[in-house]
């Protein structure tokens, strides 16, 4: 008996910080624990404009500040029937004044009408948690307070 064949899902990550020291986060809807913005690369797009899309329609921030590649990895999402994400993660930065709010979903795709809760979270707090479908790889290479103040202190 032959094993079906593994499909790959493109998917872009977006880890983005206000001041270096505060992670956006969201809990659900579908996943238990928290989540980062995130989607499915279209056909012919690039992980990068799939990042842009992505934050502003789950989250509706239409601006970013910067965005830089932190790395690209293959996660199985299962074994039956196979299935695989190559996750492309980035580190934005954003200015923005809210603590919390709710985005509704309106591009008219599977999440069309889905409410996002937004919220940050301490970076240093954010290594320790567990993040829904292991969005938290890659958090120990965001700055933090810690990191920040031990590399100022290092300055010294």
């Amino acid at each position: 008996m032959t094993q079906p064949e593994m499909t790959y899902v493109g998917k872009a990550c977006a880890y983005i910080t206000r001041d270096d020291s505060q992670l956006l986060v969201f809990e659900g809807p579908g996943h238990d624990g928290l989540q980062i913005p995130k989607g499915t690369i279209e056909p012919e797009e690039r992980p990068r404009s799939a990042l842009y899309r992505e934050v502003r329609e789950e989250s509706g921030l239409a601006t970013l500040a910067s965005a830089d590649k932190l790395a690209t990895d293959v996660w199985t999402r299962r074994d039956s029937p196979p299935k695989a994400y190559v996750r492309h993660f980035y580190h934005a930065s954003v200015y923005e004044p809210r603590d919390e709010w709710t985005h509704v979903v309106r591009d008219g795709g599977g999440e069309h009408g889905s409410a996002f809760e937004f919220s940050w979270v301490d970076v240093d707090e954010a290594r320790d948690r567990d993040f829904a479908l292991a969005l938290d790889d890659y958090v120990h290479r965001l700055s933090g307070r810690s990191n920040a103040t031990e590399v100022a202190e290092a300055a010294d």
